[in-house]
């Protein structure tokens, strides 16, 4: 983190590096005129992570600068949102003057919403007794007064939740209000803001389509739940359980009846669809039933595994959002042979870094 770099005066400067960046990383696919989705220049973060330092009678949250190989004392942070930033100042008045909440605390995580909800995590190197719960309840509800907050005490093979472990986000996308459940430790889009611009160029994208859409890597429901509208049936497959649990609450929450989650990797949902192998966690579903000529993948950095890409390139349409410029490049190798870029974007989730979201679609040459 090069904390020197967060100067929203350079802004557009950065933004128009990324992009003429990306349009060079990728011009040998000849892609169409690249879309470009902004970030808010400041405030944009809704989850961000802080180590406690401990000084004598004094505590305080640092992160690490890169450029100055030194940490830094960080008692605001101006990429996190403002709910986020006033907390930090809240937290601090509190745990500073009581041992019992300060005592070996080496870590704060904060998870926050647009829609006003803010989950805390404070992280030890001790295991917490009766004496924290106790302290920590009477801290919530000091807190209660000025914030929607949930807390939960962690330790080493220890989580204590003092109600909820998530948070509901409310996000309008193309004027539907759509809500999901975010859980504490799990992935989410951090720049809430940006993220519903994707959801939206996702939808724009596949306006439309015809038949069912196959999604891997599905998370917790983020773009499932907005692309079902687009086509007859969903068949969505996320292999981490806790986004299984709450990509089915979302679907239910938001009353979308067109989908189906199964629990399975990307891999392994490959094999079952080239009847490599059976699996039990197939049992009920036929998969011959679905007529998908799209494909939804948003996969991790590491981007497509070999045998996967094979059944990515069985489809006429591909839909695919990335966090790695380099894997998607890699992936597009493959793809590019078969397929061409109709569409072509940049979402700046991450000002300030190298970090760039892009997004393609990809039609069957």
């Amino acid at each position: 983190m090069n904390l020197a770099a967060m100067d929203p005066k350079n802004y557009d400067a950065q933004l128009q590096q990324k992009r003429i960046k990306l349009e060079q990383a990728f011009a040998d696919f000849n892609p169409p005129k690249l879309e470009v989705f902004a970030s808010e220049p400041m405030h944009y973060r809704m989850r961000a992570e802080f180590r406690m330092w401990h000084e004598g009678d004094d505590l305080y949250y640092y992160m690490f600068d890169k450029a100055l190989n030194a940490k830094v004392r960080c008692d605001q942070y101006l990429p996190a949102g403002l709910m986020i930033n006033q907390m930090m100042a809240a937290l601090i008045t509190e745990l500073t003057p009581n041992p019992a909440l300060r005592y070996r605390l080496f870590q704060i995580d904060f998870l926050s919403t647009l829609s006003g909800e803010i989950l805390v995590s404070l992280l030890y190197h001790r295991q917490l007794d009766e004496e924290w719960r106790e302290h920590a309840t009477q801290l919530k509800a000091k807190l209660s007064a000025q914030f929607n907050v949930s807390i939960i005490g962690r330790a080493r093979k220890q989580k204590i939740d003092l109600d909820k472990d998530y948070v509901t986000e409310t996000l309008t996308v193309n004027a539907q209000r759509l809500h999901y459940k975010q859980i504490e430790n799990s992935f989410t889009q951090p720049n809430a803001k940006v993220s519903v611009k994707m959801l939206e160029w996702a939808v724009d994208a596949t306006k439309n389509s015809q038949g069912d859409l196959l999604e891997l890597y599905c998370g917790n429901g983020n773009f499932t739940i907005v692309l079902a509208q687009n086509f007859n049936r969903v068949l969505a497959t996320e292999l981490a359980k806790p986004s299984v649990d709450a990509a089915q609450y979302n679907i239910d929450i938001n009353k979308v009846n067109n989908v189906q989650i199964i629990r399975m990797s990307a891999e392994d949902f490959s094999d079952a669809m080239a009847k490599k192998r059976q699996f039990r966690r197939l049992e009920g579903i036929d998969l011959d039933s679905y007529d998908c000529n799209t494909i939804f993948v948003d996969p991790p950095r590491a981007g497509i595994d070999p045998e996967t890409l094979k059944l990515i390139q069985g489809y006429e349409r591909i839909l695919y959002i990335s966090c790695n410029p380099e894997t998607l490049n890699d992936n597009l190798l493959t793809l590019g042979q078969t397929h061409k870029i109709t569409r072509f974007a940049l979402f700046d989730q991450f000002p300030y870094t190298d970090h760039m979201e892009s997004g393609v679609l990809l039609e069957r040459k």
